[in-house]
């Protein structure tokens, strides 16, 4: 049986969504095969506990967890030191999606659920992930990058991008930060709301269009896309709200022609195979009238609680999710 270190918690505002994704997985982590703990991450402590009975307060509380020896990556339960065969991550945020934890574990040469280190810090930096993607063919939609540390002129950012537009922190997740700026007395509250998030931003054009999401993972071996999901809400976009507290609609599959929707899975498994992705990731788009794709956004660690987007896709899709994170976890094994 193999030693399965579930990691969440996190430094970022996602920290408790990071906690019901694992508690949810655990649900489904087959226990014939696995002997998970959890592994929750508090800034620069690493707490170990028991999957048993736990509850999203009980994990931030953390009471009386033993903690990690970082130094070889082990802890001591059931009455013996162990050192995890491969580790899941759930942690949406910092250290968890941006390549940190991911560096620590090649390090340590312990296999893991996600994409590597290098891909990773991309994928997690809005900015450099379209960037990286500007040579793919990809369409996204004009933005403009805003550091903390340059100056910047409103009325310039508005000229070059037009309005509306969206204000976003190029890290992060869950739509922390994020601002639909229709006039330029907006501006400079979206922009620093989401200097609160971190030092760097994009103010990216507001295309006009409906919301799709893809996700994609390595299922038995091939890149497999799961089925398009439909974004609707009566809010201004995708935000927290929406998508945590039921302002919204989630419709999978998507209420497109089956050209269009194999048409974002096709497009979905190709930025996963150009960016060198690994485990499960989700892509958001939007869709113009005239059905053009523009790429919004990867997520490499996305949520996994029971109104998540992915656990809804598997169902439509016939996927068993006990399989599923099987297949995450067996994967990860395979070399790099």
């Amino acid at each position: 049986m193999k030693t399965i270190a579930v990691f969440c918690g996190g430094d970022s505002s996602e920290r408790e969504v990071s906690v019901l994704s694992t508690l949810n997985t655990l649900k489904h982590i087959d226990r014939q095969k696995y002997n998970p703990f959890i592994v929750f991450i508090e800034g620069t402590d690493w707490f170990v506990l028991s999957p048993e009975n736990q509850t999203v307060e009980t994990v931030l509380a953390h009471k009386g967890a033993p903690t990690v020896d970082k130094n070889g990556f082990s802890f001591i339960a059931e009455e013996r030191r162990i050192t995890p065969d491969a580790a899941l991550i759930m942690i949406h945020g910092t250290p968890g999606e941006n390549g940190l934890l991911q560096g620590y574990l090649e390090m340590q040469k312990i296999p893991f659920t996600s994409c590597s280190s290098f891909v990773s810090a991309i994928t997690f930096d809005k900015h450099s992930c379209k960037r990286f993607l500007d040579f793919a063919g990809v369409k996204m939609a004009d933005d403009i990058f805003i550091s903390k540390n340059r100056p910047y002129s409103l009325r310039e950012i508005i000229r070059q991008v037009g309005l509306p537009m969206f204000v976003k922190p190029t890290v992060g997740g869950s739509s922390f930060g994020v601002t639909k700026v229709k006039s330029e007395a907006e501006l400079q509250t979206a922009i620093d709301k989401a200097f609160k998030e971190c030092g760097t931003i994009l103010a990216e054009k507001a295309v006009s269009g409906r919301e799709m999401t893809c996700g994609v993972f390595m299922f038995h071996g091939k890149i497999t896309a799961l089925p398009v999901t439909e974004i609707v809400t009566d809010r201004e976009f995708f935000d927290y709200e929406a998508k945590y507290l039921g302002e919204s609609q989630e419709i999978c599959p998507a209420r497109i022609t089956p050209r269009l929707s194999a048409k974002i899975q096709n497009l979905t498994e190709s930025i996963y195979s150009y960016m060198g992705c690994r485990g499960i990731v989700r892509m958001d788009y939007i869709v113009t009238e005239n059905e053009d794709i523009y790429f919004l956004e990867t997520n490499t660690v996305p949520g996994m609680t029971e109104m998540s987007l992915v656990p809804n896709m598997l169902r439509v899709a016939g996927i068993d999710i006990t399989d599923f994170v099987s297949s995450l976890i067996e994967e990860s094994f395979v070399p790099r």
